[in-house]
Protein backbone atom coordinates (compact mmCIF):
# COMPACT_ATOMS: atom_id res chain seq x y z
CA UNK A 1 0.00 0.00 0.00
CA UNK A 2 1.44 3.30 -1.17
CA UNK A 3 2.01 6.06 1.30
CA UNK A 4 0.22 9.32 0.57
CA UNK A 5 2.47 12.27 0.19
CA UNK A 6 1.40 15.44 1.95
CA UNK A 7 2.52 18.45 -0.08
CA UNK A 8 2.86 21.52 2.10
CA UNK A 9 3.50 24.81 0.43
CA UNK A 10 6.65 26.51 1.54
CA UNK A 11 5.77 30.01 2.89
CA UNK A 12 8.81 31.39 1.08
CA UNK A 13 7.20 30.45 -2.25
CA UNK A 14 4.21 32.68 -1.52
CA UNK A 15 6.59 35.44 -0.56
CA UNK A 16 8.48 35.10 -3.85
CA UNK A 17 5.22 35.14 -5.82
CA UNK A 18 4.09 38.29 -3.99
CA UNK A 19 7.41 39.99 -4.70
CA UNK A 20 7.19 39.01 -8.38
CA UNK A 21 3.69 40.44 -8.63
CA UNK A 22 4.80 43.67 -6.99
CA UNK A 23 7.75 43.91 -9.38
CA UNK A 24 5.52 43.28 -12.37
CA UNK A 25 3.12 45.97 -11.20
CA UNK A 26 6.03 48.32 -10.70
CA UNK A 27 7.30 47.66 -14.22
CA UNK A 28 3.85 48.33 -15.69
CA UNK A 29 3.53 51.52 -13.65
CA UNK A 30 7.01 52.64 -14.70
CA UNK A 31 6.27 52.00 -18.36
CA UNK A 32 3.10 54.08 -18.12
CA UNK A 33 5.04 56.89 -16.47
CA UNK A 34 7.77 56.69 -19.10
CA UNK A 35 5.16 57.11 -21.81
CA UNK A 36 4.60 60.58 -20.38
CA UNK A 37 8.29 61.42 -20.33
CA UNK A 38 8.42 63.16 -23.76
CA UNK A 39 5.51 65.35 -22.71
CA UNK A 40 6.74 65.98 -19.18
CA UNK A 41 10.25 66.81 -20.36
CA UNK A 42 9.00 69.08 -23.11
CA UNK A 43 6.45 70.89 -20.99
CA UNK A 44 8.85 71.32 -18.10
CA UNK A 45 12.10 71.98 -19.93
CA UNK A 46 13.69 73.08 -23.18
CA UNK A 47 12.66 70.23 -25.47
CA UNK A 48 10.51 70.75 -28.54
CA UNK A 49 7.45 68.54 -28.89
CA UNK A 50 6.57 67.34 -32.43
CA UNK A 51 2.93 66.50 -33.18
CA UNK A 52 1.51 65.36 -36.52
CA UNK A 53 -1.95 66.74 -37.34
CA UNK A 54 -3.92 65.31 -40.27
CA UNK A 55 -7.06 66.90 -41.74
CA UNK A 56 -8.79 64.06 -43.58
CA UNK A 57 -10.97 64.26 -46.65
CA UNK A 58 -12.41 61.06 -48.08
CA UNK A 59 -10.09 58.80 -46.09
CA UNK A 60 -7.05 60.67 -47.44
CA UNK A 61 -5.23 63.71 -46.04
CA UNK A 62 -6.49 67.04 -47.32
CA UNK A 63 -3.66 68.63 -45.38
CA UNK A 64 -1.02 67.47 -42.91
CA UNK A 65 1.09 69.45 -40.47
CA UNK A 66 3.87 68.76 -38.04
CA UNK A 67 3.63 71.30 -35.23
CA UNK A 68 6.93 71.81 -33.42
CA UNK A 69 5.95 73.30 -30.06
CA UNK A 70 8.24 74.86 -27.44
CA UNK A 71 6.50 75.21 -24.05
CA UNK A 72 9.45 77.22 -22.73
CA UNK A 73 8.69 80.12 -25.10
CA UNK A 74 5.07 79.21 -25.80
CA UNK A 75 5.95 79.29 -29.48
CA UNK A 76 5.41 76.91 -32.37
CA UNK A 77 6.24 76.38 -36.02
CA UNK A 78 4.06 74.27 -38.29
CA UNK A 79 5.45 72.48 -41.35
CA UNK A 80 2.75 72.09 -44.00
CA UNK A 81 3.03 68.87 -46.02
CA UNK A 82 1.09 68.76 -49.25
CA UNK A 83 -0.22 65.32 -50.20
CA UNK A 84 1.44 65.56 -53.63
CA UNK A 85 4.96 65.75 -52.20
CA UNK A 86 6.96 63.21 -54.20
CA UNK A 87 9.75 61.05 -52.80
CA UNK A 88 11.09 57.52 -52.71
CA UNK A 89 8.78 55.97 -50.16
CA UNK A 90 10.47 53.75 -47.60
CA UNK A 91 7.42 51.53 -47.25
CA UNK A 92 7.11 50.73 -50.98
CA UNK A 93 10.63 51.54 -52.28
CA UNK A 94 9.26 53.51 -55.23
CA UNK A 95 8.63 57.12 -56.17
CA UNK A 96 5.08 58.22 -55.35
CA UNK A 97 2.96 60.77 -53.51
CA UNK A 98 3.58 60.83 -49.80
CA UNK A 99 -0.14 60.40 -49.11
CA UNK A 100 -0.27 57.18 -51.19
CA UNK A 101 0.76 55.22 -48.07
CA UNK A 102 -1.89 56.83 -45.88
CA UNK A 103 -4.30 54.43 -44.21
CA UNK A 104 -6.76 55.81 -41.70
CA UNK A 105 -6.71 52.45 -39.88
CA UNK A 106 -2.93 52.58 -39.49
CA UNK A 107 -1.28 56.01 -39.61
CA UNK A 108 2.19 54.68 -38.72
CA UNK A 109 3.49 54.21 -42.32
CA UNK A 110 2.47 57.77 -43.23
CA UNK A 111 3.95 59.08 -39.99
CA UNK A 112 7.19 57.27 -40.78
CA UNK A 113 7.41 58.88 -44.24
CA UNK A 114 6.79 62.31 -42.72
CA UNK A 115 9.58 61.71 -40.20
CA UNK A 116 11.97 60.76 -42.99
CA UNK A 117 10.99 63.77 -45.09
CA UNK A 118 11.51 66.28 -42.26
CA UNK A 119 14.38 64.56 -40.47
CA UNK A 120 12.71 64.48 -37.07
CA UNK A 121 10.87 62.15 -34.74
CA UNK A 122 7.12 62.67 -34.36
CA UNK A 123 6.04 62.20 -30.76
CA UNK A 124 2.28 61.88 -31.34
CA UNK A 125 -0.34 62.12 -34.06
CA UNK A 126 -3.85 63.58 -34.15
CA UNK A 127 -6.23 62.80 -37.01
CA UNK A 128 -9.36 64.84 -37.68
CA UNK A 129 -11.57 62.53 -39.74
CA UNK A 130 -13.89 64.35 -42.12
CA UNK A 131 -17.18 63.13 -40.65
CA UNK A 132 -16.02 63.98 -37.13
CA UNK A 133 -14.28 67.26 -37.89
CA UNK A 134 -17.60 68.97 -38.58
CA UNK A 135 -18.80 67.92 -35.11
CA UNK A 136 -15.59 69.23 -33.54
CA UNK A 137 -16.00 72.60 -35.24
CA UNK A 138 -19.58 72.88 -33.98
CA UNK A 139 -18.52 71.98 -30.42
CA UNK A 140 -15.96 74.81 -30.38
CA UNK A 141 -18.59 77.14 -31.85
CA UNK A 142 -16.96 77.58 -35.24
CA UNK A 143 -13.58 78.40 -36.78
CA UNK A 144 -12.85 82.04 -37.57
CA UNK A 145 -10.61 82.72 -40.57
CA UNK A 146 -9.78 85.65 -42.83
CA UNK A 147 -10.89 85.24 -46.45
CA UNK A 148 -9.08 87.77 -48.71
CA UNK A 149 -11.62 87.75 -51.53
CA UNK A 150 -15.24 86.60 -51.71
CA UNK A 151 -15.79 83.14 -53.21
CA UNK A 152 -18.84 82.50 -55.41
CA UNK A 153 -19.00 79.20 -57.30
CA UNK A 154 -22.30 77.96 -58.68
CA UNK A 155 -22.85 74.38 -59.74
CA UNK A 156 -24.63 71.38 -58.29
CA UNK A 157 -23.76 72.86 -54.91
CA UNK A 158 -23.22 76.57 -54.44
CA UNK A 159 -19.97 77.47 -52.73
CA UNK A 160 -20.26 80.90 -51.15
CA UNK A 161 -17.83 82.56 -48.75
CA UNK A 162 -17.81 86.28 -47.97
CA UNK A 163 -14.57 88.25 -47.79
CA UNK A 164 -13.10 89.38 -44.49
CA UNK A 165 -13.22 87.65 -41.10
CA UNK A 166 -15.67 84.76 -41.38
CA UNK A 167 -16.90 82.27 -38.78
CA UNK A 168 -17.30 78.80 -40.32
CA UNK A 169 -19.58 76.21 -38.76
CA UNK A 170 -18.94 72.49 -39.20
CA UNK A 171 -20.48 72.02 -42.64
CA UNK A 172 -19.02 75.25 -44.05
CA UNK A 173 -15.63 74.37 -42.59
CA UNK A 174 -15.54 71.06 -44.46
CA UNK A 175 -16.70 72.79 -47.64
CA UNK A 176 -13.97 75.40 -47.28
CA UNK A 177 -11.35 72.68 -46.86
CA UNK A 178 -12.50 70.57 -49.80
CA UNK A 179 -13.42 72.96 -52.59
CA UNK A 180 -10.99 73.45 -55.46
CA UNK A 181 -11.22 75.49 -58.64
CA UNK A 182 -10.03 73.65 -61.79
CA UNK A 183 -7.62 76.40 -62.90
CA UNK A 184 -6.43 77.07 -59.37
CA UNK A 185 -2.76 76.45 -58.57
CA UNK A 186 -2.14 73.83 -55.89
CA UNK A 187 -0.15 76.32 -53.84
CA UNK A 188 -3.27 78.49 -53.53
CA UNK A 189 -5.26 75.49 -52.30
CA UNK A 190 -2.55 74.75 -49.74
CA UNK A 191 -2.50 78.34 -48.50
CA UNK A 192 -6.26 78.20 -47.97
CA UNK A 193 -5.98 74.99 -45.99
CA UNK A 194 -3.08 76.40 -43.96
CA UNK A 195 -5.30 79.36 -43.07
CA UNK A 196 -8.03 76.99 -41.90
CA UNK A 197 -5.62 74.91 -39.81
CA UNK A 198 -4.36 78.00 -38.00
CA UNK A 199 -7.96 79.03 -37.32
CA UNK A 200 -8.83 75.56 -36.05
CA UNK A 201 -5.94 75.46 -33.58
CA UNK A 202 -6.75 78.98 -32.42
CA UNK A 203 -10.40 78.12 -31.83
CA UNK A 204 -9.44 74.94 -29.96
CA UNK A 205 -7.22 77.03 -27.69
CA UNK A 206 -9.80 79.73 -27.10
CA UNK A 207 -12.47 77.18 -26.23
CA UNK A 208 -10.28 75.00 -24.02
CA UNK A 209 -12.38 75.85 -20.97
CA UNK A 210 -15.31 74.02 -22.56
CA UNK A 211 -13.51 70.70 -22.15
CA UNK A 212 -13.48 71.09 -18.38
CA UNK A 213 -17.17 70.23 -18.57
CA UNK A 214 -17.21 66.40 -18.28
CA UNK A 215 -20.22 66.04 -20.59
CA UNK A 216 -18.55 68.09 -23.36
CA UNK A 217 -15.23 66.30 -22.86
CA UNK A 218 -16.93 62.90 -23.16
CA UNK A 219 -18.42 63.99 -26.49
CA UNK A 220 -15.42 65.89 -27.87
CA UNK A 221 -12.42 63.64 -27.25
CA UNK A 222 -13.86 60.52 -28.97
CA UNK A 223 -14.06 62.63 -32.14
CA UNK A 224 -10.26 62.68 -32.23
CA UNK A 225 -8.18 59.79 -33.50
CA UNK A 226 -4.85 59.87 -31.67
CA UNK A 227 -2.13 57.66 -30.26
CA UNK A 228 -2.02 59.75 -27.08
CA UNK A 229 -3.38 58.26 -23.91
CA UNK A 230 -5.87 60.30 -21.91
CA UNK A 231 -3.33 61.91 -19.58
CA UNK A 232 -0.99 62.88 -22.41
CA UNK A 233 -3.87 64.19 -24.52
CA UNK A 234 -5.17 66.40 -21.72
CA UNK A 235 -1.71 67.80 -20.97
CA UNK A 236 -0.96 68.59 -24.60
CA UNK A 237 -4.31 70.22 -25.31
CA UNK A 238 -3.97 72.30 -22.16
CA UNK A 239 -0.52 73.39 -23.34
CA UNK A 240 -1.67 74.17 -26.87
CA UNK A 241 -4.51 76.27 -25.48
CA UNK A 242 -1.89 78.74 -24.23
CA UNK A 243 -0.11 78.92 -27.60
CA UNK A 244 0.01 82.33 -29.26
CA UNK A 245 -1.63 81.38 -32.57
CA UNK A 246 -1.21 84.86 -34.03
CA UNK A 247 2.54 84.18 -34.11
CA UNK A 248 2.28 80.64 -35.46
CA UNK A 249 4.49 80.36 -38.55
CA UNK A 250 3.34 77.86 -41.19
CA UNK A 251 6.16 76.81 -43.51
CA UNK A 252 5.37 74.66 -46.57
CA UNK A 253 7.66 72.02 -48.01
CA UNK A 254 9.14 73.88 -50.98
CA UNK A 255 10.21 72.23 -54.21
CA UNK A 256 9.75 71.84 -57.95
CA UNK A 257 6.82 70.19 -59.72
CA UNK A 258 7.78 67.39 -62.09
CA UNK A 259 5.98 64.66 -63.98
CA UNK A 260 6.60 61.16 -62.66
CA UNK A 261 4.71 58.01 -63.70
CA UNK A 262 1.82 60.07 -65.01
CA UNK A 263 1.59 62.19 -61.87
CA UNK A 264 2.52 65.80 -61.20
CA UNK A 265 4.54 65.63 -58.00
CA UNK A 266 6.22 68.25 -55.83
CA UNK A 267 9.80 67.14 -55.31
CA UNK A 268 11.47 68.90 -52.35
CA UNK A 269 14.51 71.04 -53.17
CA UNK A 270 17.81 69.17 -53.23
CA UNK A 271 16.26 65.81 -52.38
CA UNK A 272 14.83 67.12 -49.14
CA UNK A 273 18.01 68.75 -47.81
CA UNK A 274 16.38 72.20 -47.73
CA UNK A 275 13.28 71.22 -45.73
CA UNK A 276 15.45 69.33 -43.22
CA UNK A 277 17.55 72.50 -42.83
CA UNK A 278 14.35 74.51 -42.32
CA UNK A 279 13.25 72.12 -39.59
CA UNK A 280 16.63 72.27 -37.82
CA UNK A 281 16.63 76.08 -37.97
CA UNK A 282 13.11 76.23 -36.57
CA UNK A 283 13.96 73.88 -33.73
CA UNK A 284 17.05 75.91 -32.83
CA UNK A 285 15.01 79.12 -32.82
CA UNK A 286 12.25 77.55 -30.73
CA UNK A 287 14.82 76.41 -28.19
CA UNK A 288 16.17 79.93 -27.65
CA UNK A 289 15.35 81.22 -24.19
CA UNK A 290 14.91 84.82 -25.32
CA UNK A 291 11.46 85.89 -26.45
CA UNK A 292 12.78 87.89 -29.41
CA UNK A 293 13.67 84.93 -31.61
CA UNK A 294 14.44 85.02 -35.30
CA UNK A 295 10.99 83.55 -35.97
CA UNK A 296 9.40 86.92 -35.29
CA UNK A 297 10.54 88.76 -38.42
CA UNK A 298 11.06 88.43 -42.15
CA UNK A 299 14.45 89.43 -43.54
CA UNK A 300 14.77 91.11 -46.95
CA UNK A 301 17.39 89.49 -49.18
CA UNK A 302 19.11 90.75 -52.33
CA UNK A 303 20.91 88.21 -54.54
CA UNK A 304 23.60 89.29 -56.99
CA UNK A 305 25.25 87.00 -59.54
CA UNK A 306 29.00 87.57 -59.54
CA UNK A 307 29.75 84.69 -61.95
CA UNK A 308 29.37 83.91 -65.63
CA UNK A 309 26.76 81.21 -64.92
CA UNK A 310 23.50 82.46 -66.41
CA UNK A 311 20.45 82.17 -64.15
CA UNK A 312 22.41 81.25 -61.03
CA UNK A 313 20.98 84.15 -59.00
CA UNK A 314 17.40 83.21 -59.95
CA UNK A 315 17.95 79.57 -58.97
CA UNK A 316 19.54 80.66 -55.71
CA UNK A 317 16.52 82.88 -55.04
CA UNK A 318 14.27 79.83 -55.27
CA UNK A 319 16.55 78.06 -52.80
CA UNK A 320 16.36 80.94 -50.30
CA UNK A 321 12.58 81.17 -50.65
CA UNK A 322 12.40 77.57 -49.48
CA UNK A 323 13.55 78.71 -46.04
CA UNK A 324 11.23 80.44 -43.60
CA UNK A 325 11.87 84.03 -42.63
CA UNK A 326 13.32 85.41 -45.87
CA UNK A 327 11.83 87.52 -48.65
CA UNK A 328 13.90 87.88 -51.82
CA UNK A 329 13.41 91.51 -52.88
CA UNK A 330 15.92 91.77 -55.72
CA UNK A 331 17.70 89.38 -58.12
CA UNK A 332 20.22 90.80 -60.56
CA UNK A 333 23.87 90.79 -61.67
CA UNK A 334 26.70 92.01 -59.47
CA UNK A 335 28.93 94.90 -60.51
CA UNK A 336 31.24 92.37 -62.22
CA UNK A 337 31.32 88.65 -63.04
CA UNK A 338 34.69 87.76 -61.52
CA UNK A 339 33.91 87.21 -57.85
CA UNK A 340 36.08 84.34 -56.64
CA UNK A 341 34.49 84.12 -53.19
CA UNK A 342 30.83 84.25 -52.28
CA UNK A 343 30.11 87.10 -49.91
CA UNK A 344 27.24 88.12 -47.62
CA UNK A 345 26.70 91.70 -46.54
CA UNK A 346 24.79 91.91 -43.25
CA UNK A 347 22.89 95.10 -42.41
CA UNK A 348 20.84 93.74 -39.50
CA UNK A 349 23.51 94.12 -36.84
CA UNK A 350 22.31 90.78 -35.42
CA UNK A 351 25.10 88.24 -35.35
CA UNK A 352 22.74 85.30 -34.77
CA UNK A 353 20.58 86.34 -37.72
CA UNK A 354 23.61 86.75 -39.99
CA UNK A 355 25.08 83.40 -38.98
CA UNK A 356 21.75 81.66 -39.53
CA UNK A 357 21.39 83.12 -43.01
CA UNK A 358 25.01 82.37 -43.90
CA UNK A 359 24.58 78.82 -42.65
CA UNK A 360 21.99 78.12 -45.35
CA UNK A 361 24.74 78.07 -47.99
CA UNK A 362 27.70 77.41 -45.68
CA UNK A 363 29.18 80.84 -46.31
CA UNK A 364 31.89 82.03 -43.90
CA UNK A 365 32.63 85.29 -45.74
CA UNK A 366 30.28 87.73 -43.96
CA UNK A 367 30.86 91.45 -43.46
CA UNK A 368 28.81 94.04 -41.64
CA UNK A 369 27.55 97.22 -43.22
CA UNK A 370 25.29 99.82 -41.64
CA UNK A 371 21.76 99.94 -42.95
CA UNK A 372 20.57 103.36 -44.07
CA UNK A 373 18.23 104.74 -41.34
CA UNK A 374 14.69 105.40 -42.51
CA UNK A 375 15.06 109.09 -41.61
CA UNK A 376 18.03 109.42 -43.96
CA UNK A 377 16.63 107.89 -47.12
CA UNK A 378 15.50 111.19 -48.65
CA UNK A 379 17.21 111.72 -51.96
CA UNK A 380 18.37 108.11 -52.29
CA UNK A 381 17.40 105.98 -55.25
CA UNK A 382 15.11 103.48 -53.51
CA UNK A 383 14.90 101.48 -56.70
CA UNK A 384 18.29 100.18 -55.61
CA UNK A 385 17.41 97.27 -53.29
CA UNK A 386 20.78 97.56 -51.59
CA UNK A 387 19.37 100.26 -49.34
CA UNK A 388 16.47 98.17 -48.06
CA UNK A 389 17.90 94.64 -48.00
CA UNK A 390 18.86 93.13 -44.67
CA UNK A 391 21.25 90.79 -46.47
CA UNK A 392 22.99 91.07 -49.83
CA UNK A 393 24.29 87.76 -51.17
CA UNK A 394 26.97 88.12 -53.86
CA UNK A 395 27.50 84.76 -55.55
CA UNK A 396 31.08 83.82 -56.36
CA UNK A 397 32.76 81.00 -58.24
CA UNK A 398 33.04 78.95 -55.05
CA UNK A 399 29.24 78.50 -54.95
CA UNK A 400 28.06 75.23 -56.51
CA UNK A 401 24.38 76.13 -56.64
CA UNK A 402 23.67 74.76 -53.16
CA UNK A 403 26.58 75.60 -50.85
CA UNK A 404 29.87 77.45 -50.80
CA UNK A 405 32.68 74.97 -51.25
CA UNK A 406 35.81 77.10 -50.93
CA UNK A 407 35.64 78.85 -47.54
Amino acid sequence: MKKSIDYKADPSVFLLIAIALLLAGGVIFTLNVLRLDPVEEALAGEDVLNILFVLEGDEKPLASYVVMYSPMNNRAVAISISGDVGLILKTTDRVDRIDSVYDRKNVKPFKSEVEGLLGLSVDYSVVFEKEKLAKIIDVIEGVEIFIPAAVEIYGETAILFPSGNTLLDGDKGIQYLEYEIPEEDQSEVNIRRDRFFQGLLKSLGEKAALFENPAIARYFYPQLKTDMNRLVRNRIFDALSALDMDRLLVQPVAGNYQESSGQRLLFPYYNGVVIKDVVRQAQRSLAQKTQGTLLERIFAVEILNGTNTTGLAARTAELIRGYSGYEVVNVTDADHRNYERTEIIDRTGQEDAANTFAGIINCKNVRFESKIPEDDVAGLDMGNAEYRADFTLIIGRDFNGRVVTGN
